[in-house]
């Protein structure tokens, strides 16, 4: 989560795993919660007087580590069946 100085805006990067149009639908859900979350904030984070409005942005790291997982897989794989 990234704040802003004045901490009234704050950018949540979230991480979901499966195809492009699950990531979407997990930000929309998120998008669609987003006074629930914020007001929740607002009533756990007492010291602040403002709750940060919040924006949800997909963390593409994860994606990326399982995808050259996956090609590092492959590659050993096809190694390993040349040397068969």
């Amino acid at each position: 989560m990234k704040l802003s100085p004045d901490l009234r805006n704050a950018t949540v990067k979230v991480s979901v795993l499966g195809e492009t149009d699950e990531r979407e639908a997990a930000i929309d859900g998120l998008e669609h919660a987003k006074g629930f979350i914020r007001r929740e904030l607002g009533l756990r984070l007492s010291n602040l007087r403002f709750a940060p409005d919040l924006r949800f942005q997909l963390d593409e790291g994860v994606s990326y580590s399982v995808r050259v997982s996956q090609l590092l897989r492959e590659a050993q794989q096809e190694e390993h069946n040349a040397r068969s």
